[in-house]
């Protein structure tokens, strides 16, 4: 009998988990269109026309016009740029925050897991979204304070989801062997329990790059993101407001755009939980 890898068992895990696979093939999708932009959208996304507002969706407009005569289907396909965007910068920062931070808590314990716990119970007691605008409204409008502000607010969620991870890793007898080996406590940290500790901080980064996409439409609706004239979802609702009567399709396309990101992001997070902890089966 063939012994599977840990890593091949968890990959034919994953490529098992319908949902999860299609969640994956919608996230490609995403990222295929927002990489080929230029390719993709039919129009410049800030290409106005007096004589095409707030134009029904047709086979010249497909998902038709907003009330500069710009074809939303142009804005929105730009637009997957700045949620994605958002959303892979916003994680990359709070794991590199949080990460670390949980590894050491969970690793040294004592005196700095009590310290670092206290501040990130403070940062906790605020809720995500708001901690996040607060950020975002003191460094200033712009999609890459936006980013800083999202990935700082999500920071103590890695934090707790490595430290949990770090203190289940070194109870281990490998790492208790690495230790009575004499190796320096930097180097079992790093060679021993941050390899281990990667399963469930992958995880975690998949769910939050959904989280972040939401935020960014938030901070955008709010004024806080991503400046006109260029697309992002969140702004394009905001805009979209003032006509939902009469041209409903200025909120449906941009925000089915953010439902179906969203939607396919917690669906291979969920598939990548499934399948990198058996246990949950």
């Amino acid at each position: 009998m063939v012994h599977e890898s840990p890593r091949r068992a968890a990959l034919r895990r994953f490529m098992a988990h319908r949902t999860a696979m299609v969640g994956l093939v919608v996230v490609l999708a995403f990222i295929l269109i927002a990489v080929a932009a230029p390719l993709v959208a039919r129009d410049s996304p800030d290409a106005t026309s007096w004589t095409a507002i707030r134009k029904a969706p047709s086979l010249i407009h497909w998902m038709g016009t907003d009330e500069n005569g710009r074809d939303v289907f142009s804005r929105v396909v730009y637009g997957a740029r700045a949620s994605l965007l958002a959303g892979v910068v916003a994680v990359a920062i709070a794991a590199g925050i949080g990460v670390p931070v949980g590894l050491l808590a969970g690793f040294l314990g004592g005196l700095v897991d009590a310290l670092v716990g206290r501040l990130v119970d403070a940062m906790l007691a605020v809720p995500f979204l708001i901690l996040a605008i607060a950020l975002a409204a003191f460094l200033g409008p712009s999609l890459t304070n936006a980013m800083i502000a999202i990935g700082v607010a999500a920071a103590p969620v890695f934090q707790r989801v490595s430290r949990a991870a770090a203190l289940d890793v070194a109870t281990n007898d490998y790492v208790e062997a690495a230790r009575a080996l004499g190796n320096p406590p930097w180097r079992v940290a790093m060679r021993h329990v941050l390899p281990n500790i990667m399963p469930p901080v992958l995880v975690q980064c998949t769910l939050a790059v959904a989280s972040a996409i939401i935020a960014e439409a938030s901070l955008s609706f709010l004024g806080l993101g991503q400046q006109p004239p260029a697309p992002s979802w969140g702004s394009m609702l905001n805009s979209a407001q003032q006509f939902l009567t009469q041209a409903p399709w200025l909120a449906i396309f941009p925000g089915a755009a953010i439902f179906l990101a969203v939607l396919s992001f917690n669906l291979v997070g969920d598939g990548l939980r499934d399948a990198l902890d058996p246990r949950r089966r």
